[in-house]
């Protein structure tokens, strides 16, 4: 295995449109402008953390034939007042050094104040021929409906689980370390839609592997989420009505301060496998991520016609889940829902 020094979020950011993964409608319509020649003055990217905005932002700006010294990327939570704005709007008039065009970015565009904003609006309106703008926001909607109106705007989409997953075992590959598919899969979940942290957390598992390789209860004690033993504790007590079994099993998730939120999402995961493996759904694409030892064990359940689990108790961990966080006791909905449900 090699040792990382680079950030892996850096080093595999994708840096031409063939690299970019899961936003292909927006790839197509730059590539679209780009071959017809009509290009917006004014971009828009919005969408979440970590879907790729800025890397996109780079990509184009460089399709266009930018070259570097004429693309300049403004973070504005940093430059966020009028005086900063009033430097840009005198800046944007120069001509470009090298290129066609100047190419600026403008990052968390969102954290302009009211007044640099109303400074920008005349320039973002009619910029010189020879400027394009691109904006980048994970909050769209504190933008002002002037700013967008003047903008084409583009919605990054989060990438799907599967997506995520996928880029994480290309780029453990690629750092030839050892990650199984299931190690994977709780990386990608742990990352809640976003390229960048999958890609942060994998390298925090590489950094703690002592013997490059990880699986997926390996992964867990590194990043603090719940191993599938103590998963399948639960979901075990809820098929035989074994109250005390689920309830230890949450005590001890409560115990080594697993976040109890990614810990019910993990057993209304396998709760839902259980019911589509049962009732007509391939168990192989619901099951594929996790451990066989996991799948033998949801699959024999699906197949006991005598299990608790039905439609019913998977609405109320539901119910549960939604209220997880929400009160002193982040474990008490869970608990409140195995009492209930094992006890009528």
């Amino acid at each position: 295995m090699e040792t990382t020094h680079t950030a892996l979020y850096r080093k595999y950011r994708p840096h031409s449109f063939a690299d970019v993964r899961g936003q292909e409608p927006i790839v197509k319509a730059l590539e679209g402008a780009i071959l017809s020649g009509h290009i917006p003055h004014a971009l828009l990217f919005a969408g979440s953390r970590g879907t790729g905005k800025t890397s996109m932002a780079r990509i184009f700006a460089t399709a266009l034939g930018t070259k570097p010294v004429d693309i300049y990327e403004i973070d504005a939570a940093s430059n966020r007042g009028i005086d900063d704005i009033r430097d840009l709007r005198d800046a944007v008039h120069t001509l470009p050094y090298e290129s066609p065009q100047k190419v600026y970015i403008i990052d968390e565009v969102h954290m302009l104040t009211k007044d640099a904003f109303n400074a920008f609006l005349k320039t973002l309106e009619e910029p010189p021929p020879h400027v394009v703008f691109i904006l980048a926001t994970t909050e769209p909607e504190k933008l002002l409906d002037t700013v967008v109106s003047r903008c084409q705007v583009f919605r990054f989409k989060a990438p799907s689980r599967a997506l995520l997953r996928d880029t994480v075992l290309d780029v453990a590959q690629k750092e030839k370390f050892a990650l199984t598919a299931d190690g994977a899969d709780l990386i990608a979940l742990a990352a809640d839609g976003s390229f960048r942290d999958a890609l942060g957390i994998t390298q925090k598992v590489i950094m703690a592997s002592v013997d490059g390789k990880a699986n997926a209860d390996e992964v867990a004690g590194i990043i603090g989420a719940p191993q599938s033993g103590l998963l399948m504790e639960v979901v075990h007590g809820l098929h035989e009505r074994n109250t005390a079994r689920a309830l230890a099993a949450i005590a001890s998730a409560q115990e080594q301060n697993i976040e109890m939120k990614l810990f019910v999402r993990l057993v209304l995961e396998r709760v839902r496998a259980v019911l589509l493996s049962r009732h007509g759904s391939d168990p192989e694409r619901e099951l594929v991520h996790l451990s066989e030892e996991d799948r033998t064990a949801l699959t024999a359940i699906a197949k006991d016609a005598s299990s608790l689990i039905n439609s019913a108790l998977l609405s109320r961990l539901l119910l549960a889940a939604e209220q997880t966080g929400r009160t002193y006791l982040p474990h008490l909905p869970l608990e409140l829902a195995v009492i209930e449900l094992t006890t009528k």
